[in-house]
């Protein structure tokens, strides 16, 4: 009785593994898409209110409380913002499920979707003149924690961008 239990048990799970990697593969974990990406007054958007975001201007958000979680260095400049933006243009497309939604000259929108489950992260990428480097915000539309996969991300492009060539 014990070994039928622990089959149907097995096959229940592996019947909810298949409907969620089909509901994925639906669309259903996307989210949606921000409504106002961008740079407003100097800055992008603040992180997110949980731990599924990083920005490098976090501390330009005082009294948000996921500042220190979401805290993460700008990228430099290799050459200047343009060049720069133009090289992490090509970065980001050789990443796997990146797709470039926005590239001007000083901005740079991409989003990364996981193969399996389907899940979209927003990643921007400004080059702010002042600060001389390129400010960085990544977040997961969905969810209450990234487990790191953000600032995984994040760190992965910062040395890609430094790699030669």
């Amino acid at each position: 009785m014990l070994m039928k239990t622990l089959i149907w048990m097995c096959g229940g799970l592996v019947l909810l593994a298949v409907l969620v990697l089909v509901l994925g593969q639906l669309g259903l974990f996307k989210g949606t898409e921000p409504k106002n990406p961008g740079v407003r007054d100097g800055r992008l958007k603040p992180p997110s209110r949980t731990p599924n975001s990083v920005s490098s201007q976090a501390t330009l958000y005082p009294e948000h409380e996921m500042r220190d979680y979401a805290s993460i260095a700008p990228l430099a400049l290799r050459g200047d913002g343009a060049a720069t933006l133009a090289r992490l243009r090509t970065v980001v497309q050789g990443m796997p499920g990146a797709k470039i939604v926005k590239a001007e000259p000083d901005y740079l929108y991409a989003q990364f979707t996981t193969r399996a489950l389907g899940f979209v992260d927003d990643a921007e990428f400004w080059f702010a003149p002042a600060a001389g480097a390129i400010q960085v915000r990544s977040a997961s539309r969905l969810g209450r924690k990234d487990f790191g996969v953000n600032r995984a991300r994040i760190e992965s492009i910062r040395a890609r961008l430094a790699a030669p060539g």
